[in-house]
């Protein structure tokens, strides 16, 4: 056998994230900023919300850094307390922002939203099954960029999932994200430092997951549906490497692991 471990992507890949299901995620925590540390406009809450978001993912993800959610609320309680934000090219004074609220606040809405989270959104009708299925033949791990860790977690833990899985690697706790080789590395030690031509890793985005994966020597399968209004960060495929399979659905996934597993090692071992 030439596949000893499967690694998975989180959101888009175990978890659709369409808009409206985040949104509503957003609307909670908002409310709850709102009233318990107002009170402010819920639509203010948002708007501040919105603005940061976007300032985060241009300033950090073109240079591999996770956003950083705690942050994002200390700027947006800074905003909300009369805390002027910096102009869009301009980054803020973190420092000085963290002024205008105290760490048990921060803590609190980002609790909520991961909590939110949670709740509201579904897993993929086969994740389930998939895991239990390849969890008896390969050692899984969840290998995800996503902003808060324990919101994995504690989304595998409610949905059954920690049986299955040997580790959960997420970028915020990595401190970097893929396709950087760094977080490819780190799950590869918390497989137990297998060789890379004995992991796949699956995944929907283009870049992150399959030019990620194939670069550091690892097969790859490309989960090529996504919704179609998904606010989470995706990529166009492109002709820089070869997805090792392509599949169509979750459920197709063991299948296409199979077959994965009589192709020669990936290139770049």
């Amino acid at each position: 056998m030439t596949i000893e471990a499967v690694t998975l992507d989180f959101g888009n890949t175990l978890v659709p994230v369409d808009a409206t299901g985040l949104r509503g995620v957003v609307k909670v925590t908002a409310r709850e900023m709102a009233t318990r540390f107002g009170p402010f406009a819920v639509e203010d809450v948002l708007e501040a919300w919105h603005e940061e978001r976007e300032r985060q993912f241009r300033e950090e993800v073109p240079q591999f850094r996770e956003v950083d959610l705690a942050q994002r609320v200390v700027r947006i309680l800074a905003r909300l307390r009369g805390m002027v934000p910096p102009p869009a090219e301009m980054p803020w004074d973190d420092e000085a922002a963290a002024r205008w609220s105290d760490p048990g606040e921060v803590a609190h809405a980002v609790d909520v939203y991961s909590h939110a989270f949670v709740e509201a959104l579904p897993a993929d009708p086969a994740a389930t099954e998939v895991l239990r299925d390849l969890a008896a033949r390969y050692r899984l791990a969840i290998l995800s960029n996503w902003p808060l860790a324990v919101t994995i977690d504690r989304y595998a833990e409610a949905q059954g999932w920690l049986p299955y899985l040997s580790a959960v690697v997420v970028s915020q706790r990595v401190g970097t994200i893929k396709p950087h080789p760094a977080i490819f590395e780190a799950a590869r030690e918390a497989l137990g430092g297998l060789e890379p031509d004995r992991i796949c890793h699956v995944g929907d985005d283009w870049a992150a997951d399959i030019v990620g994966a194939r670069s550091v020597g690892w097969h790859a399968a490309w989960l090529s549906v996504r919704p179609e209004d998904s606010p989470l960060p995706g990529s166009e495929r492109d002709t820089r490497v070869e997805a090792c399979a392509e599949i169509g659905s979750l459920g197709a996934l063991a299948a296409a692991i199979d077959a994965i597993d009589a192709v020669e090692p990936p290139a770049g071992r």
